[in-house]
C-alpha cells in the first residue's frame, strides 16, 4: 500500500516508533538481504521519511 508523507505522518512515526522497513519484519532475511516470501525488498529497504515524499507498506510485514 503506498501513502504520502507529511508532516504528521513523520510526526507519529517518530512520537510512536513505527515499525515498517524490512529489517524489522519477521520474513526479512538480513545475510542475503532479502524476503523470505520472495517480495521486492527495494521499497522497503533505507526509508528516510524526511526525504521521501511517499512510502510502499507491505501487505506481508510482521513485526519481529
Amino acid at each position: 500500500m503506498r501513502t504520502l508523507i507529511d508532516a504528521r505522518l513523520r510526526d507519529e512515526a517518530r512520537r510512536f516508533e513505527l515499525r515498517f522497513t524490512c529489517v524489522d519484519c519477521v520474513h526479512f532475511a538480513e545475510q542475503q538481504r532479502a524476503c523470505a516470501n520472495a517480495y521486492p525488498t527495494e521499497p522497503h529497504l533505507d526509508v528516510d521519511l524526511a526525504r521521501h515524499a511517499s512510502l510502499e507498506f507491505c501487505k506481508e510485514f510482521e513485526l519481529v
